[in-house]
């Protein structure tokens, strides 16, 4: 695997990392394949839980601009076709996953980068961390489903602002306007990031890819349609050993040990 990514396997869950942290974690072809190649064997292997998080004092700033130099290009570059063939199936692969994909902020998330954290399920974030509508500086559109999260998280008005005016959001201006989960104190931030990628690692992570299913259908259904959403699901959740394990060991006063998907 490519050393843009760094794997570190901990049993029940990946630690991924981005690791150009000379470029802030910015993101070229190589490392996109890299970090989708780490996100299948996450899959494959059966994983319980991600942890996504970046080397050195940034957690990503998007796209590497070097090789998007106007100047040095016989014409407009096609971004659409770069948003279909790299950030748009990222987005999707990390929806896409089963387990709990958790985002530790360590430093500045800007453009696509913030994008990409805000695709996760759980966001935690440094104090010191800031996540940056950095589009508008280069005339471009929040992309990498960011119109899309920024708009549901915070609502229209902030994210229409956001992304006009590119202003540096603060960690705990984020977590205090829903944005992400919480900030941490830089020095807590992975202790308490990989705490939580264990916990859910042991945790009934059927009835948690059943909860991610529910949340991302509730943007759209209507209560009615939501309502049958959740006997759907509720029955399926009922007929997993997970469900009896959770309920025998809650009446036993004891730590349940779940099974995990299947």
């Amino acid at each position: 695997m490519s050393d843009t990514i760094l794997v570190n396997d901990h049993g029940d869950w990946l630690e991924i990392t981005l690791n150009r942290p000379e470029r802030l974690n910015s993101f070229t072809p190589e490392m996109h394949l890299a970090l989708r190649s780490a996100l299948t064997r996450a899959a494959d292997d059966a994983k319980r839980a991600v942890l996504l998080t970046g080397a050195g004092r940034g957690f990503c700033a998007g796209q590497d601009l070097g090789d998007r130099d106007p100047r040095k290009m016989d014409g407009p570059p096609d971004l659409g076709e770069t948003v279909r063939t790299y950030w748009a199936p990222l987005v999707r692969q990390i929806q896409a996953l089963d387990m709990p994909v958790i985002c530790a902020v360590n430093g500045v998330a800007a453009g696509a980068g913030s994008s990409v954290a805000l695709a996760c399920d759980m966001v935690l974030a440094a104090d010191s961390a800031k996540f940056i509508q950095s589009f508008s500086k280069v005339g471009l559109i929040p992309d990498t489903g960011g119109s899309w999260h920024l708009t549901r998280l915070v609502g229209p008005a902030r994210a229409m602002g956001l992304a006009l005016t590119a202003t540096p959001l603060p960690a705990k201006q984020a977590a205090e306007w829903g944005l992400i989960w919480q900030a941490l104190p830089d020095e807590t931030l992975m202790d308490e990031a990989r705490a939580l990628a264990a916990r859910f690692a042991e945790g009934p992570t059927f009835g948690y890819a059943r909860t991610k299913e529910a949340i991302a259908a509730a943007a759209t259904n209507t209560l009615d349609a939501q309502l049958d959403l959740e006997a759907e699901l509720m029955k399926a959740c009922g007929e997993h050993p997970d469900y009896a394990e959770g309920v025998s060991a809650f009446l036993d006063k004891r730590k349940p040990q779940f099974g995990g998907t299947g």
